[in-house]
């Protein structure tokens, strides 16, 4: 199996072109349109992976060599053209304990170990699961995140130098008070009223491109003493360089970097799979999950011996490159190569853009992702669904990603199994002497203990007939709940019998000896029942 997967990757890669859409030409119109996209995400990128390497613990070198690998990996072969990934604060976080505890050589061991995992899980197909986190959910997520990506541009409000780089982005530090503070905030205001007049004036240049632009090109002529790119850091560097992690290749060191691998992968695979179908319904088309999770793997493999920190899909940069009109593998295959210019050539001139010009973009993106109807849609679904929203969009805040959906989808499959345990009960009618119960709704786990409740083994006839003809028998514990009707029935002396069930469940039932089955009108749906005949739970095995 997993050889045949692969090998349908292989093919799907070597076919692999630069367009989404399969109608779509690529005009030089449509070129024009990917390439400033792409010049728009990487100036966005830029803050970002200092940012995040600082959280880290790790120099900016390593955030913005992860940016541009994993970014130009994952833009070639990912499973979502449009998307964009680079170095994320969700996994900065996880990775300053393994960095302050063990040093950066363990970061980058781990990282490979991470894309080794996420290239497994594609090749198992595993990424399908994603289909069962619930809407309300996915609200939570994008409510979170969003105000996840506004938390972290609050860091460029402090005075440079003074800012510590913990949590989710840039905390600590002394706020810019007065004139500073004022210009800072008329300049992102600015930037932010570029972004939403542009498109009603023309949109030969992406909305968020102009912004940057007009601000920096105003904060250079006027020589305003604003914050800038250049004050987090310098991005002035060379080539990533092949780099073999300079960790002891022992147990001991697979013990260290296992636990941050597998949390790692993770997360990243999450906050991706979840990206993917947010910009699928964005774009009106579905992605492959499982050819994501493979090329999400391959770039960290690639990053980890490249010297970056690693990273997933950035929902705040794939909402600036899809709202900029990207809908091609092009724009996110410029944005690493724009990154990599700048990091070669044009550190400098990046150095100079003011940070208010890269707020004020991230902001718009924050208004943008926001799911706004939430408001409006928790007044009108049921109450449990109001109540995951809320709280996966505070876990996201408060923890990371990945435990609030785990979280989020805990508490919607208890709460769909809490609903359908209600919902079992029987309405019963009495024929020659024969008392019928027909079941209604399902039987399980949630609902096994209802069914007996349903029962008067004392009061009943000498013969009982159990129709589940409107009924569905899901589990081991429902097998095991007819099974503690028929003992009961049978210490009273009196008879049993079923209808309408799997020929598989009664087989089982017979085994143990208590009850009488009709099986000429049964269903012929299947029971997954080897785990009652491994384990001799039914049957007497």
């Amino acid at each position: 199996m997993p050889r045949a997967l692969l090998a349908s990757f292989a093919k799907r890669l070597a076919a692999t072109d630069l367009s989404l859409m399969p109608d779509e030409k690529l005009t030089p119109s449509r070129l024009r349109i990917e390439l400033l996209a792409g010049l728009t995400v990487a100036l966005a990128l830029v803050p970002e992976a200092v940012a995040f390497a600082f959280v880290a613990g790790v120099h900016p070198l390593v955030g913005l060599y992860a940016a541009f690998l994993v970014g130009l990996v994952t833009a070639l072969i990912g499973g979502r053209p449009g998307m964009i990934s680079g170095a994320t604060g969700a996994l900065a976080v996880v990775m300053v304990a393994l960095v302050a505890q063990h040093g950066v050589e363990y970061l980058f061991a781990t990282v490979v170990l991470m894309g080794i995992l996420q290239v497994f899980f594609g090749i198992m197909q595993w990424g399908k699961f994603i289909r069962l986190v619930p809407h309300p959910v996915m609200l939570g997520f994008v409510n979170g995140l969003a105000i996840v990506i506004f938390l972290a541009q609050m860091g460029q409000f402090k005075v440079p130098g003074t800012v510590e780089n913990t949590g989710h982005g840039m905390s600590g530090g002394e706020w810019l008070t007065g004139g500073p503070l004022y210009l800072m905030l008329g300049l992102t205001a600015l930037t932010m009223a570029i972004i939403w007049l542009m498109p009603r004036i023309s949109r030969v240049v992406p909305a968020p491109l102009a912004g940057i632009g007009i601000v920096a090109a105003l904060v250079i002529g006027l020589n305003l003493d604003v914050p800038r790119v250049g004050d987090m850091a310098s991005i002035q560097g060379g080539l990533p360089p092949f780099h073999i992690p300079a960790v002891p290749l022992n147990w001991e060191t697979l013990e260290i970097i296992l636990p941050y691998s597998v949390i790692l992968a993770a997360i990243g695979l999450i906050e991706s799979l979840l990206t993917l179908n947010l910009v699928g319904d964005m774009t009106g088309k579905r992605g492959g999950a499982s050819q994501e999770c493979i090329a999400q793997g391959a770039s960290n493999i690639l990053t980890g011996f490249f010297g970056g920190m690693g990273g997933c899909a950035m929902i705040g940069q794939s909402m600036i490159n899809v709202k900029s009109g990207a809908r091609t593998r092009i724009a996110g295959v410029a944005a690493a190569i724009f990154l990599l210019i700048f990091i070669l050539f044009a550190a400098p001139l990046i150095e100079l853009i003011p940070l208010a010009a890269l707020v004020g973009v991230m902001f718009m993106v924050v208004i943008g992702t926001f799911a706004w109807n939430s408001f409006n849609i928790m007044r009108k679904v049921p109450l449990t669904d109001a109540f995951v929203i809320v709280l996966v969009t505070v876990v996201t805040v408060m923890e990371d990603l990945a435990v609030a959906v785990v979280v989020g989808v805990i508490v919607s499959a208890l709460a769909y199994a809490w609903n359908n345990a209600r919902r079992i009960h029987a309405t019963t009618e009495e024929k020659d002497g024969v008392k019928i119960y027909r079941i209604e709704g399902p039987l399980f786990f949630g609902s096994s203990e209802g069914f007996v409740e349903l029962f008067d083994p004392a009061g009943d006839p000498k013969k009982v007939v159990v129709d589940f003809a409107d009924s569905r028998v899901v589990d081991q514990s429902a097998l095991q709940a007819i099974e503690a009707v028929a003992g009961k029935y049978e210490a009273e002396g009196k008879s049993l019998q079923l209808r309408h069930l799997s020929r598989d469940c009664h087989k089982l039932l017979t085994k143990a000896g208590h009850l009488m089955v009709d099986s000429d009108d049964d269903p012929d749906y299947q029971l997954a029942v080897e785990y009652g005949v491994r384990t001799g739970v039914l049957g007497g095995h």
